[in-house]
């Protein structure tokens, strides 16, 4: 979503999905009408996207990024989650697997009772801090949303990184569009029909067609067997920035109040924090080592 959902967009993603103000980040065209008893997901990745000087970062294993993403969780996330006025323990946030075009990083899933105003401030936190191109905030099941998914639930324990990338691949053989993208929480691997400025989903599959194939992955899938347990309609955006032109956050910061808002000199704090963190493990994984 960098946001596990769209991490690491290549530099032709990001053109084409900022069309209006952001690279793969602009907040799209849905209602913000969510109740504040709604749950929402917010997915997002740990390591940098920007700002930092990581050249082998994209070798990383899953592993070393989930490590890593663990350490983030327990170090950082909590307090970007106070800083909001929000109570840690009121959110509960996981390292899954998230996909994009076909490969499986970690990611964090962020999902709790909050109306759209504070989730949207939230995850506008956790991408400033972390340094993500976007962060997606989605509801599902909301009666307002215009975006299609599917959810996919697997036996107790048994989704993990290898077994989400391999449904991956055979929902994007079962029907090619399939392979754009997929946040994971708990036992369910989920799968959004994300859609452009314009309504038009990046799948380049309607609705009907895209749970059509995911059902079909579903029922030809073995080993763990999963099912889907629910499909419909969603609200999904992104919160974002476009490190390439707003080089300081501009983005996330009017979001967040302003760069000399209280919030963001909160975040500049914790981001410190993260800064040394990155550093620490960019030093011993050898991710700041030129090619």
């Amino acid at each position: 979503m960098q946001n596990r959902f769209f991490a690491q967009a290549t530099p032709a993603l990001r053109t084409m999905v900022r069309a209006a103000v952001l690279a793969v980040t602009i907040p799209f065209a849905f209602q913000h009408t969510a109740l504040a008893a709604e749950k929402v997901l917010l997915s997002y990745e740990a390591t940098p996207s920007a700002g930092f000087h990581l050249p082998r970062l994209a070798e990383a294993s899953y592993d070393d990024r989930a490590t890593f993403s663990a350490e983030v969780l327990k170090e950082i996330v909590p307090k970007i989650i106070t800083a909001n006025g929000l109570d840690p323990e009121a959110l509960e946030t996981e390292v899954t697997p998230g996909g994009y075009l076909l490969k499986t990083n970690a990611s964090l899933q962020t999902e709790g009772d909050l109306d759209d105003a504070t989730a949207d401030r939230l995850a506008g936190s956790l991408g400033y801090v972390f340094r993500q191109y976007s962060v997606l905030a989605s509801r599902l099941d909301d009666t307002t949303g215009k975006t299609g998914f599917v959810v996919v639930r697997f036996p107790q324990d048994s989704l993990n990184a290898t077994v989400a990338q391999k449904f991956f691949e055979a929902a994007d053989a079962t029907k090619k569009g399939l392979g754009g993208g997929y946040t994971a929480f708990g036992d369910e691997q989920i799968f959004l029909n994300v859609t452009n400025s314009e309504g038009k989903p990046y799948s380049g599959l309607d609705d009907a067609a895209f749970q059509e194939g995911l059902k079909r992955t579903a029922a030809s899938f073995a080993d763990p067997k999963p099912e889907v347990s629910s499909s419909g309609k969603a609200t999904a955006r992104f919160i974002g920035n476009d490190w390439e032109k707003s080089k300081q956050g501009e983005d996330y910061q009017s979001l967040l109040g302003g760069a000399d808002g209280e919030l963001v000199k909160k975040l500049d704090e914790i981001g410190r924090d993260y800064a040394s963190l990155v550093a620490k493990t960019a030093e011993s994984k050898g991710w700041n080592r030129d090619q």
